[in-house]
């Protein structure tokens, strides 16, 4: 296994039957790992199915819906205890992030402990969102990055790759919140560590099936969560 790369899904029967094939082949030694919330759709269900022909396919099975970081978190305690995988991915299951980008960050990697795909990192490089949207996520990463002091572009992008290593130095286990917080907590403990961060440019396009996870809570999680950081060292 060169690579595993963690999907979290809730209601995403449409697009799980597409992504997966898709990121696998990408690389004969990929795999995945569909950590799945007892989706009403029936998605880990048809993971179930594709399972039976497909070896590098794995399901983790959630009893009900416990937000986008747990369901990462799950994944990422999965990848370490159940495999040797050298380095573990986050991507989203409805096509936000490109599985041809994957080999972009295996190659990054090779000089890297975390690398963050960043939409922001070269202008603005994000396909059919509003202008509403845009403006939300270019204003929490600015927001996020002088309070927290992450030198990085895209604080809350969630297309990911970790070394192994990098996993085992972080603390999983206090890690609590979700969406755009989940992914600026992660990125602050690697910075607060001494890791090496390097970003790289990804296109990101919006979902063109399903419905968004966003939500006025994770919204304003994030604003209060990047202060815990700093006055509290993540406590």
């Amino acid at each position: 296994m060169k690579a595993l790369v963690v999907i979290p899904t809730y209601d995403e029967a449409d697009n799980v039957q597409a992504i997966v094939p898709a990121v696998l082949g990408q690389d004969p030694e990929l795999h995945v790992l569909v950590v799945d919330d007892n989706s009403p759709d029936g998605t880990g269900d048809i993971v179930e199915k594709m399972r039976e022909n497909e070896p590098r396919l794995h399901c983790l099975h959630r009893e009900g819906k416990a937000g986008l970081g747990s369901a990462y978190i799950a994944g990422f305690e999965w990848a370490l205890a159940e495999t040797d995988a050298p380095f573990v991915f986050e991507m989203d299951a409805d096509f936000s992030h490109d599985p041809a980008s994957l080999g972009d960050f295996l190659t990054a990697i090779e000089d890297a402990d975390l690398v963050v795909g960043s939409r922001y990192l070269h202008g603005i490089t994000v396909v059919n969102w509003p202008l509403s949207r845009l403006i939300l996520s270019v204003g929490a990463n600015i927001y996020a990055s002088i309070v927290t002091g992450l030198p990085l572009k895209d604080c809350t992008g969630g297309f990911k790759c970790f070394r192994r290593e990098t996993l085992e130095k972080l603390p999983l286990d206090r890690v609590k919140s979700d969406g755009y917080s989940f992914q600026i907590e992660l990125n602050w403990h690697a910075h607060r560590q001494g890791l090496r961060i390097t970003e790289i440019p990804i296109v990101f396009t919006d979902r063109a099936v399903g419905v968004s996870k966003m939500s006025k809570k994770i919204i304003w999680e994030a604003v209060w969560m990047v202060w815990r950081l700093r006055l509290f060292n993540g406590r």
